[in-house]
């Protein structure tokens, strides 16, 4: 069989989110259902303070799981059940925020001068919306590198890899996250379960990730109405989106090398209901929710 070929390439866009952080949204809203289970995904990188300080205060999330993954620098949080804490370079915070949940994230000043990181929104099925709120808090240390053939090295932070599992497991959408460094003049290839929803999120470099090395194969969104180069080669501040058909996903680099995120999950199927930092199946609940946070009786 084939590999998987991309279906929409989307470059990020910037934006403003929180109480002001610049930022570069890869997908969002208008590309629902296009990358269902996945809802978002922000791309914050900047070596300028005032464009991420003023972070994200106190606000409400239900229905959804935030994934956070930190290259550089340091964002502090805290939330309505206590915790608190800080995601530094190299972790990950999985956050199911299930029946509700109040937090905060707040970047600080990166030591090395670069804040860099992303975080993407999963969606929960119906029956699991309301679930406990939960953490998986991943510390860089504990997630495995795995070197495969060619110098690939991959940072397993869920799904399998060579035989090693990565660290966040259980999730209802059984994901896969891979942080992905392909070197030049190299082939790699990685299986994935059949339908699942898959998309890659290219950070450096640059590679093919189609075989068809056709740039008018498929769509792309998100490009400036001067942008007149199309080509089939993929780099950074990209997501490819690839079809449901076909057993892997294959990369190829020239002479350069790619790094790279892969994710990947179950397609849920269901309808969208979403305003703001909550996201439902009907818009009943979703009035259910907001009078809830009014009322204060939103934390279950």
């Amino acid at each position: 069989m084939p590999p998987r070929r991309i279906k929409k390439l989307f470059k990020s866009r910037p934006t403003i989110e929180g109480a002001g952080v610049h930022l570069k949204r890869a997908f969002g809203y208008s590309q629902v259902p296009q990358f269902d289970p996945f809802l978002m995904l922000d791309d914050f990188h900047s070596d300028n303070p005032a464009d991420y300080l003023a972070g994200f205060p106190w606000h409400p999330h239900r229905g959804i799981e935030t994934i956070t993954y930190v290259l550089e620098g340091l964002v502090e949080h805290g939330d309505s059940m206590g915790n608190k804490g800080a995601i530094g370079a190299g972790d990950v915070q999985w956050m199911t925020a299930g029946s509700g949940i109040i937090h905060q994230e707040m970047p600080k000043e990166s030591p090395t001068g670069t804040m860099w990181g992303f975080q993407f929104w999963a969606n929960l099925p119906a029956a699991q919306k309301m679930m406990p709120p939960r953490y998986r808090d991943v510390k860089a240390a504990d997630i495995p590198a795995v070197a495969l053939d060619g110098g690939v090295a991959v940072k397993v932070i869920a799904g399998t890899v060579g035989g090693v599992q990565g660290p966040v497991k259980d999730i209802v959408i059984e994901p896969e996250m891979l942080d992905i460094s392909v070197p030049a003049g190299t082939v790699f290839r990685h299986p994935l379960p059949a339908g699942h929803t898959a998309f890659a999120y290219i950070l450096a470099g640059e590679g093919y990730f189609d075989d068809r090395r056709d740039a008018y194969a498929y769509e792309v969104v998100g490009h400036g109405w001067l942008d007149t180069e199309r080509r089939c080669i993929c780099g950074p501040e990209t997501v490819a989106l690839f079809e449901h058909e076909g057993d892997a996903v294959q990369v190829t680099t020239t002479d350069k090398p790619v790094r790279f995120i892969l994710v990947a999950g179950k397609p849920l199927g269901e309808p969208v209901a979403w305003y703001g930092p909550i996201v439902m199946n009907t818009q009943e609940e979703l009035r259910v929710a907001f009078e809830e946070y009014e009322k204060g009786t939103f934390i279950k």
